[in-house]
This record gives C-alpha cells, sequence and structure tokens, in this order.
C-alpha cells in the first residue's frame, strides 16, 4: 500500500474538483477540449510525484541554510535550483497558458490544484515559478508582441524568471510615495533610477536571466498613483537573437532575512547606481509597457493574481500541517478517557481526547475550506474564459473582483491560525524543528503581509470592491448565497437550519455596508473596513462549507461524512462571531479613531 501524502489530501482534491466544481463539464468546452477526466488525474499525479521528489526534500535544508550574500552574488543550496528546473522540464509552469505560447491550456482551477501540491511541499522554491507566471500573464496581457516573444517564452521554458518591484524603503504599501525615476531616450527606452525593496526573488544564480516589472515615474507625470508606469527591466540585457548581451544596471544591494519563506531571496535592489553602464550611459534600461501613467492599472493584473496566490500558499500550508498533526494525533498515546482514569489502562492515541478534536475540526475548517475558496476563485477565472456567453463571462468578473480580498485574506489570517493549532496539537515537539509545523507556521505567518496587508484588504473591499457598480459584485454572490441556502432548506434536517441561519448572516452584509456608508465620511466608514472584511469572509466561508456539504449527497463514508462534520463544527463555532463584527461595523464605532496616539 502506497504511503499517503502528508501535502495535500488527494480525497480532497479529487471532490473538490470532480464533485463540488464539475470539473468534467468544463473540459467539455472548446478551450480545453484537448483534455479529459484521465489528463487532469495524470497531471495532478505528475504534480504531487514531482512535488515529493524535488521540493519537499530540501524545504527544512532551505530554511536553515537560507541564501546569502558573498558580496557579488546570492549562493544558496543547489537543491532549489535542481527543484525548478525538474518543475521547467514538466512544462507544469505553462499549465493553463494558450497553445499558442506552448501552454497545455489546462483549466486554471486545475493548475491551480496542482500548483498547490508544490507550495505545501516548499513555499520558498514554490515563490520563483509563482512571481514568474504572474509576471508573465501581466506581459501577456499588457505588453507588445515583441516584449512577449523577448521575456515571456524564456520565462515559460524556465531560462528566466520573473519578480514584481513596486516596494521601495520609504513607501511601503503606499505606493503614491514611489520615487524611482524613468527617463526617456531618444531611441524610445528608458533609464530607470532608483531603489526597490521587499523584492522577493529579486537577485540570484537560478536562472540565465531576471525580468523585473518595475513601478517608476517618468518626469512631467501627475503626482501619486496616477503618475506612475511600467517597465520591464531584465537582470541582462536581451540582443535581437534572443542571447543575452549586457549586465543591465540592476544591482543587489542586500538580502533581508525573514522569519519564513527563507528559502525565497528577498532584496533590496539599486537600479541606476551605476555598478554597471549599459553602453556607456547612466542608469537601467527599461522597457515601457503599455502606456505612460497607466502603471499601476497594469500591475494590478498581476497583485490580483498574486493576491488569490498568496491565499492558495496560505491554504496549501494549513493543509499540509493539518495532515500531519492529524497523524500525530491518531499515533501519539498519551492520557485516558476522563470517565476511565484507571493508571494501569494503556493511554489512548490523543485524538480520542474531546478538545484535540476541536483544535483538528478547526484546522479542517479553516485549511479545507480556504483550498475550497481558492479553488472556487479558480474557477471564476476559467468561466471568464470560457462561458458560453458574455453575460456569463462577465458575471464570472464581478464574483472574482469581489472575492479577491477575501481570498487572499481569509486563508492567511485563518490558516496561520490552523497552523498555531497543528503546533498545539503537537505539544512541546511542535515548538521543535524535529516536527514540520514550526517552520509551517513561521512560513504562514508572511503570507498576512505579502501582496497588501489585511488592513489594506479590508479597505479596498469595503471601500472599493463592495461598492463598485452600484454593489454589483456584491449582488451576485449574494444571489450565489441564496441558490445554496434555499437548496439545503430543501435538502432538511441539520442542513434546513444552517440554510436559514445563512440567509440571516448573508441579510447584515448589504445592511452593514449600507450602514458603513450612511454618513458619506471614508475615515468613518473604513475605520472597522478589518472587522467587516473577517465577517463577510466568515459568511462565505459558511456558503463554501454548506455548499460542498450538500455536494456529499447521501454518501456514507468517513470522507464525506468528515466534510458534513466539518460544515457544523463552522456554523456552530464560526459563524456566530459574525454578528458581533458586523454589529461593531455597522455602529460606526469611533473607538480607534478616538484613541489618541498618545495614549497608545
Amino acid at each position: 500500500m502506497a504511503k499517503p501524502s502528508f501535502l495535500l489530501s488527494r480525497r480532497d482534491l479529487d471532490f473538490l474538483l470532480h464533485t463540488w466544481l464539475d470539473t468534467d463539464a468544463l473540459i467539455e468546452r472548446s478551450r480545453y477540449a484537448e483534455h479529459s477526466r484521465e489528463t487532469v488525474d495524470g497531471v495532478l499525479d505528475l504534480s504531487e510525484q514531482l512535488a515529493e521528489r524535488w521540493f519537499a526534500p530540501h524545504n527544512k535544508r532551505s530554511d536553515q541554510e537560507e541564501p546569502q550574500f558573498d558580496g557579488e552574488k546570492v549562493v544558496m543550496i543547489p537543491d532549489v535550483k535542481e527543484a525548478l528546473d525538474a518543475f521547467a522540464a514538466s512544462d507544469l509552469l505553462a499549465a493553463s497558458m494558450d497553445a499558442e505560447l506552448g501552454g497545455m491550456q489546462l483549466p486554471h482551477v486545475v493548475s491551480t490544484a496542482c500548483f498547490a501540491y508544490f507550495q505545501a511541499a516548499n513555499i520558498g522554491t514554490s515563490a520563483y515559478p509563482f512571481l514568474t507566471l504572474g509576471n508573465a500573464n501581466l506581459l501577456c496581457a499588457h505588453g507588445t508582441p515583441e516584449q512577449v516573444d523577448t521575456f515571456v517564452r524564456p520565462m515559460l521554458a524556465g531560462r528566466f524568471l520573473g519578480t514584481m518591484c513596486l516596494s521601495e524603503p520609504q513607501a511601503g504599501s503606499s505606493l503614491a510615495d514611489v520615487a524611482t525615476r524613468a527617463e526617456p531616450r531618444p531611441d524610445g527606452g528608458y533609464r530607470l533610477f532608483g531603489n526597490k525593496m521587499w523584492i522577493s526573488g529579486g537577485d540570484h544564480e537560478l536562472a540565465e536571466n531576471i525580468v523585473h516589472l518595475v513601478l517608476a515615474r517618468i518626469p512631467g507625470s501627475p503626482p501619486g498613483v496616477r503618475g506612475l508606469s511600467l517597465f520591464v527591466v531584465p537582470k541582462h540585457l536581451v540582443q535581437a537573437d534572443g542571447t543575452l548581451g549586457e549586465r543591465n544596471d540592476v544591482v543587489l544591494a542586500g538580502l533581508n532575512h525573514k522569519m519564513g519563506y527563507r528559502g525565497t531571496t528577498n532584496t533590496l535592489l539599486n537600479f541606476g547606481e551605476g555598478q554597471h553602464r549599459p553602453g556607456g550611459e547612466p542608469g537601467a534600461v527599461g522597457q515601457l509597457v503599455g502606456e505612460a501613467n497607466r502603471g499601476l492599472s497594469y500591475m494590478f493584473h498581476m497583485m490580483n493574481e498574486a493576491r488569490i496566490g498568496v491565499g492558495a500558499g496560505a491554504a496549501a500550508l494549513g493543509c499540509t500541517a493539518y495532515l500531519k498533526s492529524l497523524d500525530y494525533a491518531r499515533t501519539r498515546q498519551q492520557g485516558r478517557p476522563v470517565a476511565d482514569r484507571d493508571p494501569a489502562a494503556p493511554p489512548v492515541p490523543i485524538v480520542e481526547h474531546a478538545d484535540v478534536r476541536r483544535m483538528l475540526l478547526a484546522q479542517k475548517s479553516y485549511s479545507e475550506g480556504a483550498l475550497a475558496l481558492i479553488l472556487y476563485c479558480a474557477r471564476l477565472v476559467d468561466e471568464q474564459r470560457s462561458a458560453p456567453t458574455e453575460q456569463d463571462r462577465a458575471r464570472a468578473g464581478k464574483l472574482l473582483d469581489v472575492l479577491t480580498p477575501i481570498a487572499k485574506s481569509w486563508p492567511s489570517q485563518w490558516c496561520v491560525t490552523a497552523n498555531d493549532l497543528a503546533v498545539q496539537v503537537h505539544g512541546g515537539y511542535g515548538y521543535t524543528r524535529e516536527y514540520d509545523v514550526e517552520q509551517h507556521y513561521r512560513d504562514n505567518r508572511l503570507n498576512p503581509i505579502h501582496e497588501g496587508t489585511h488592513g489594506i484588504q479590508g479597505v479596498d473591499l469595503l471601500g472599493r470592491r463592495a461598492v463598485a457598480d452600484g454593489g454589483a459584485g456584491l449582488a451576485a454572490l449574494g444571489e450565489e448565497v441564496e441558490a445554496t441556502a434555499s437548496r439545503a432548506v430543501a435538502w432538511g434536517g441539520g442542513f434546513a437550519a444552517h440554510g436559514e441561519e445563512l440567509r440571516a448572516a448573508w441579510r447584515r452584509v448589504p445592511e452593514v455596508t449600507a450602514a458603513a456608508w450612511s454618513t458619506g465620511d471614508p475615515t468613518r466608514a473604513l475605520a472597522n473596513a478589518s472587522a467587516y472584511l473577517e465577517a463577510v469572509g466568515h459568511v462565505v466561508l459558511a456558503w463554501i462549507w454548506l455548499d460542498m456539504a450538500l455536494a456529499t449527497g447521501e454518501a456514507d463514508d468517513a470522507f464525506h461524512r468528515g466534510k458534513r462534520q466539518a460544515c457544523h463544527y463552522f456554523f456552530r463555532y464560526e459563524l456566530p462571531k459574525t454578528e458581533q463584527q458586523f454589529t461593531l461595523v455597522a455602529a460606526l464605532d469611533r473607538t480607534v479613531l478616538d484613541t489618541d496616539p498618545d495614549w497608545l
């Protein structure tokens, strides 16, 4: 009998893809016509095998022997490049890309599930292809055909890797304060000068070239985010025939050493400091992407994709830690039942203790729920690409837009909580480096910060997405929630009660959204945006869990019973928490606003 994987549950992925999200119907569409249930299952098998063989074995080593800068180049363990080379050889980087670019045109929901194996196995190493794919997708959407040929095709082949360069030392998340400048040249190109901070994958020796996407200002552009333009700035210039030319003036100033994600280089980069002068001129050579002063709108193409990808990584880390703590709880013997304290009786597996089962149920509800949310969002991407009518494609876009900050923040918050519980289940052993859960917690703790903090996502949801287009996205989501609630009520039993509870919770969402904006004062409306994000996120996950429970039908095996029990747990332990948060937001509570900074 094959050893079960502790990365992800294949049984769960099969349920999510084939039973709940009906991928079999999706691959009947023309875009995916080359695929079948067999190819979907085959690529999942391949992903699991590659992740187990090449990514998981060096997860601890890359954490303990993190990249170092020797003054000239980044030095890291060879296992990382070996894993990336194996990943590139599999063609999985282009799994959902168009065939004309060499892609497989797999459904995005399938490629997302496949990549989750690599995120669960080694979040640090998987960050390199993660960033590269987002970079490539942005250039495919907004770059010229020449930029696609020059940069995207080598990235999809694994020869080049990509980054996104937004933050700066003085600006952080405040992109309105970006100061990097891009000076135009007579040949139509640009020379960039400035500094970028917290750039993941910003320098290394893992590929022939690194393709940086850089936000910068052209002199004379408007102030704030309206004056940002986007540039592609390679580490090495690329000649017309595709070969590498001069070293560009992009210089590593130093590495940031993080609590987790240690296998991913995190860098401070200097552009145009003069260490390298291509063609004898100062400045880093860059090409404008799209139109001037529209850089942030283009970058949001990558940022929104990355936000959901960060949520996927958080979910994957939650899932793998859950599986490992579940195995530990089933095998670790300690204590005796509260009703039988006979010291002569043998100890029982700790999973027999009610509080341990509580922690495992919580982990299951957070991690499996988060993975389901991420795959649902990936399915919406497929609807945008392949739904039969423009109306269906537009509706999928509205749903995806309103769910994006939730898909980023909810897994990032609650799967860290799941990791915390995984450590707790292990007891004292959980705090030691001999067990994986300690590292999973540290790695996952970065995800509430990656691609926009929790607070930024809350402001984005309540301040923009929930009210955009007259609240059309929120209304579309409400229709989905009501459809599930109606089916639950019709099904009867305990799930009928959950259907009514879900309806009641959802009614609060548009009510509270309107109440938050009742004064028209954004300062008052957004003061409690994080509480709004958490409450709406919990309602969304209650909907996800109820919908999955309904998809189990009458199946009575342990797997399907477990899904239904996790649903019960979420409705009884988690959903009631939202009422207090909704009340706080609707009351326009001023506790935070009225706190003088001197009092803190």
